[in-house]
């Protein structure tokens, strides 16, 4: 019996956001609004997304005991996100500085914090969580170490493996071959791919080069174009629905939340995917991260 549809291993951010009327260039100093903070970082988003949306969700991260790891936590709570596997460290929360500029495209520098002690003990700690999920869904801003463990603690567990490698860094195969799907948006692909040393075949979609690398299943998202999808059965383009977007700010987590939730239903990966761009789409529309995510009744129909 799976207690959890969706389990999330991963960063709990302060994200500290100011709009710009344009990001500054090297040695620049330009105006910005005045600074928000707001609840953040990939895992914490992608549970807060997938548990708007009605997946059952739990996270396992690090916060600090400090006025951001409350409104981490307050957060989360509020979004029924089940917390039990949120330990408090006397680090500091880890902390993401953002830009967004007009057209809503963000620049953002990540302090870790708490996030880079979250280490693979804590993962054997909480294993039952991992035994009670369909999915669990990772990132990258925390240790490499954790995520690799992670993964196949994971898949020995029996569930699904959704990994999104962002920030990028190079992937063990061991890790990839766990991965169903990897989810990467353009610029973590040509670093996953470039660093394969496979631009050769740049003639080929970026999904399909990257399935060549080992995981089950590739989502490539292609932002306002939608998304490519390669697994054994081939290649698919996911379109997205066109919107004036404003705040890009965490809708790649909002992305891979609906994605590990619609896996976890029981979706076929094409069909999980369109969901998933449907919700990114409405995401850009609205400012910040988590306060941007739809539930499923604020979900525009196709």
């Amino acid at each position: 019996m799976y207690s959890h549809d969706v389990v999330v291993v991963g960063s709990a951010n302060a994200d500290l956001v100011v709009g710009v009327d344009r990001r500054p260039s090297t040695g620049e100093t330009v105006h910005g609004t005045d600074l928000v903070t707001l609840p953040g970082g990939k895992g914490a988003n992608q549970a807060v997304a997938a548990a708007r949306l009605g997946a059952r969700t739990a996270l396992l991260a690090r916060v600090g005991g400090d006025n951001h790891g409350r409104l981490l936590l307050d957060s989360l709570t509020a979004a029924s996100v089940d917390t039990t596997g949120v330990r408090t460290d006397r680090a500091p929360t880890g902390v993401a500085l953002i830009t967004v500029d007009p057209t809503g495209d963000n620049s953002i520098v990540v302090s870790p914090g708490a996030n880079a002690r979250l280490a693979p003990t804590d993962v054997t700690g909480a294993f039952p969580l991992l035994e009670g999920a369909r999915v669990v869904s990772l990132q990258m801003e925390i240790p490499r170490a954790t995520v690799v463990f992670a993964a196949v603690a994971a898949k020995l567990a029996g569930a699904r493996v959704v990994l999104n490698p962002s920030p990028p860094a190079p992937l063990p195969h061991h890790l990839l071959a766990v991965c169903d799907p990897l989810v990467v948006n353009e610029h973590e692909a040509r670093f996953l791919l470039d660093d394969a040393g496979r631009s050769d075949n740049a003639h080929e979609d970026p999904a399909t080069r990257l399935l060549a690398l080992g995981p089950r299943s590739v989502v490539v998202t292609l932002g306002a174009a939608g998304a490519l999808v390669a697994d054994a059965a081939g290649t698919v383009r996911i379109p997205s629905p066109t919107v004036d977007a404003v705040d890009t700010t965490g809708a790649g987590d909002a992305f891979t939340g609906a994605l590990a939730w619609r896996l976890a239903a029981g979706d076929s990966l094409p069909t999980a995917t369109r969901f998933a761009v449907r919700v990114a789409a409405t995401t850009v529309t609205r400012a910040g991260a988590q306060d941007s995510y739809p539930t499923l009744q604020e979900l525009p129909q196709p």
